[in-house]
Order: C-alpha cells, then structure tokens, then sequence
C-alpha cells in the first residue's frame, strides 16, 4: 500500500532489519517504509535528522525518535514525467542562517524548467519559511525528461547540474553544445543566486553567465573530492556511455557528440567514444555501449566514516537500472568496481549520503512505496 506523508511507517526504533548481506561485511536497517517518490536527502547538522524531498512536492524529516515527520512550506510544482520536487541541500552556513536549498520544476514561458531555491528550516514549527527563487535554468522547454538535478556547494559557492530535458538532436546544435542554454550545464552561483564575476563565459556575448561546464547529458549525482576539492559528477548516456567527471572550470564534456553510448531505439552508435585530441574533457570512468553493464546513477558519495575502515575514501554510485549502490575506488586515472552493495535486495537506488556521526551508509530508494535504508558493520 502507498502510505502518504502522514502515514509513514518507521522501523528504526523497534531494531527491525533486512537480511545481513555477510559477503560484503553489513547488515541492513529499514529506517522508513512507504516512502513516495523520494527524490533528494541530506544530513542537518549536529542533528541526526535527515531532510528528504519527495517528487510529488512533499518535504519530510526523518530520525531516529520521532521517525518520519512532514514538514510544511515546499515550493509548488509540476511533478509529471521526471519533474517534481527534486534535490536537497543543506546550505554551508546552515547553522547560523538556517539556508536549505532545494531544485524543483515548475511552469515558465515555453513550457517547465528546473528551479533552484533556498528557504529557512524551523525544526520547532516543523516548517519551511521565507522560500525564495534564486535562479529558473533558462530556456524553459516543452518537455517533461531530463531536468537534472543535483546541488553541492564548494569555496562559498553553489554548483548546480541539470539535463538536456531528453533532445534526441545528435548533431552540433545539440541544446547541451548552446552556451546561451543552461539545460545541459553545470551553473556555479554566490549563496544569494548572484552570477559570479569570474564565471568563464560571463563576458561572452550570447552565453549564459551562469554556466560553469556544458556538454552534459542528464546529471543525477554530484559530490566534493574529499582530498582534491573538485567536484564530481556523474550523468547518464543513452542506451549505455553513463559517466563520471570532474568538473573544469569552461570545459566542455562533448555530449552528444563524444560518448560510448548508442541510441534506444536502434541500437546505433551517433558519435565516437572519447578521443584524446577531440576538443572536448573525457570522462574519468563510462561504462559501455547498451543495457547489459550500464550505470545510469542517481546519488554520489565519497565514503569519509569510520564505521567501514576499508571503504575509506572509495566512491558510493547509485544504480537505478541494475539496482545496487556500487562502490568503487580510485585507481591510476580512473575507476574500479570494488563491490555491488545491495545488489539483489530489488530496490533502485535513488540517493545515498555517509552519517556525519555515525559513519553509516543512508540510502533512499526509489518508487512509490520506497524505502530509508541505512547499512551498518555486521560486527
């Protein structure tokens, strides 16, 4: 049964758990059931509380006391197709200002667009307060595919990655090649949602000054390099070519004309895989042409806890198709699968985040009745 907001069953209190995958060194705890399009999720501080967005345009907070409780004040919003209520981040001065940022779609001229927002949390009134716009990706398009949408914050500034809203254009006209469209970008903004001066494309006549990278098909996962500072991404191909970069300041990543990927609808390859003279930033890892051993992700980590000593510094990718959390290390200059977590538990993994306290695994599935999960050491 789809339970709604007021309705959610939480599990954590009574200790009850799925099956210990033993192989791999965890057990898993079912925090919450019955979890509605659970889209985004992050930790707020010196709490253990956990604030979640629902596509449907629902805020929830979940902990260990009190469970699942809803939260008022979310922004409106169109939540057909891939839109709705999407990311949430807590902002980097939260513990004075009470900032939290979230990414949504609502209607503008031409059709729906992804918005970034901020509004104030009142944990007491358990409400959002003072919801402002900060930026609306422009152009807005008729579409209801591919609006991104992932939030991380770096060096005082916001760095937001949205999708190509699904065009099928292979050619160099491609909206992902348009520097005049933040669809198929990563946007870098002061906290206030101002345009920084030392945007690369700030000065250029017909671009957009938000814009910090481009060429990106659908982005779905964006993290901060623990050690280097760089921001991570990873974004999904088509039929295959799934990849993970790292973001350059001006640099073009050459969707969709460099990639692994094929077509969905024939199979058929649209442009050449990455060359090293091809003008455009090469993936640090992409996985290969067509469904079989593809990753379209959704979630990304670097795991810092102290709960998995071995895991230190590797990589958590969530995979919607395939349905496991991958975890991978870094290795020469790319990636290496070290194992599939979750893998056979049937869930899509939609969001995963590491406990600032406790160390462990929180993972946010995917679907109308999804689950909070959080994995532990078996011992």
């Amino acid at each position: 049964m789809r339970l709604s907001t007021t309705a959610f069953v939480s599990l954590a209190a009574a200790g009850l758990a799925m099956p210990a995958q033993a192989e791999n060194g965890y057990s898993i705890d079912m925090l919450a059931e019955g979890l509605d399009r659970p889209w985004g999720m992050a930790f707020l501080p010196d709490h253990n509380d956990i604030i979640v967005t629902l596509r449907g345009g629902e805020v929830v907070l979940w902990n260990t006391e009190d469970g699942v409780v809803p939260i008022s004040g979310a922004p409106e919003v169109v939540s057909d197709g891939q839109g709705g209520l999407l990311d949430v981040a807590v902002g980097p001065n939260f513990d004075s200002d009470g900032w939290v940022y979230m990414s949504w779609v609502a209607p503008v001229e031409g059709g729906t667009s992804t918005h970034i927002g901020r509004a104030q949390l009142d944990r007491d009134a358990l409400a959002l307060t003072d919801l402002e716009v900060l930026h609306v990706v422009q152009p807005g398009i008729d579409s209801g595919a591919h609006f991104g949408s992932r939030i991380v914050f770096q060096d005082g500034f916001l760095y937001a990655g949205f999708g190509d809203r699904g065009s099928k254009d292979f050619s160099e006209s491609h909206i992902s090649q348009d520097l005049s469209s933040e669809n198929g970008a990563v946007i870098r903004l002061t906290l206030d949602g101002e345009i920084p001066d030392d945007n690369p494309f700030v000065d250029q006549d017909g671009a957009a000054g938000a814009i910090w990278s481009y060429g990106h098909r659908n982005i779905q996962a964006m993290t901060i390099h623990p050690d280097t500072g760089a921001v991570w991404l990873a974004e999904h191909g088509e039929a295959g070519g799934d990849e993970v970069n790292i973001v350059e300041r001006g640099a073009n990543f050459g969707w969709p004309l460099a990639s692994e990927g094929v077509t969905y609808s024939g199979g058929e390859q649209f442009a050449e895989p990455h060359q090293p003279d091809d003008g455009f930033v090469a993936p640090i890892h992409s996985w290969p042409a067509g469904r079989d051993n593809h990753n379209p992700p959704s979630g990304m980590v670097f795991y810092d806890g102290d709960a998995f000593e071995d895991w230190q510094g590797h990589l958590l990718i969530g995979n919607l198709y395939h349905r496991y959390l991958g975890l991978w290390a870094e290795e020469g200059d790319g990636l290496s699968e070290v194992a599939r977590l979750l893998d056979g538990e049937d869930l899509r993994i939609r969001d995963v985040a590491v406990g600032p306290e406790d160390g462990f695994i929180y993972v946010l599935a995917d679907g109308e009745d999804a689950p909070l999960l959080r994995l532990t050491p078996e011992n």
